[in-house]
């Protein structure tokens, strides 16, 4: 079992991401064009809405803390929104108000099980996006008024993401633009 702290100060020094989950490390794989390119549109196109706003985006170096009753989780997302962010020497947030995972096929059980979960559990996240490369399919966990999330679907390139939670909305069509759909 590792430390947080070991894990953290690890992480500083490793050629390689590692996620940790309650003092296991898992080392992280390397991604295709097409899960890159939906990831740097996302980024570009959260950056470009919430220039000179509070909330601001964060690309996959930068570490989500989680902490569940059992254990203490970090994940690397592929982008997030926080809109009350820690300083500038901190290596990871814990406030995320949006998280987006690209789903690869290889963590595809992962990303829609654990890491779901664990990011639902996450006091003040809103909106979870999980983002297929391969089809224009997006699955929107969004936070309801109940204290769970109610889940949407947006299967087509028209279609726009309304995010009112961050004051910005993310269009389908500029999330799978240059992927060989």
């Amino acid at each position: 079992m590792i430390s947080v702290e070991d894990y953290l100060s690890g992480e500083l020094i490793a050629e390689t991401k590692h996620e940790y989950l309650g003092g296991v490390v898992h080392a992280m794989a390397g991604a295709k064009v097409g899960h890159n390119r939906a990831t740097v549109n996302i980024l570009r196109s959260f950056g470009n809405s919430l220039d000179g706003k509070p909330c601001e985006p964060f690309n996959s170096d930068m570490k989500v803390r989680i902490e569940l009753p059992e254990q203490t989780r970090f994940y690397y997302p592929d982008v997030m929104v926080v809109c009350d962010s820690l300083d500038n020497d901190q290596t990871y947030q814990d406030k995320p108000v949006v998280v987006v995972e690209v789903i690869s096929e290889s963590t595809r059980r992962v990303d829609m099980g654990e890491k779901r979960e664990a990011y639902r559990a996450i006091s003040t996240l809103r909106v979870l996006l999980l983002v297929d490369p391969e089809r224009p399919h997006v699955t929107v966990d969004r936070g309801g008024a109940n204290g769970g999330f109610d889940t949407e679907f947006f299967t087509a390139l028209d279609l726009v993401i309304p995010l009112p939670e961050i004051s910005a909305e993310l269009r389908m069509a500029d999330v799978y633009a240059g992927l060989d759909l």
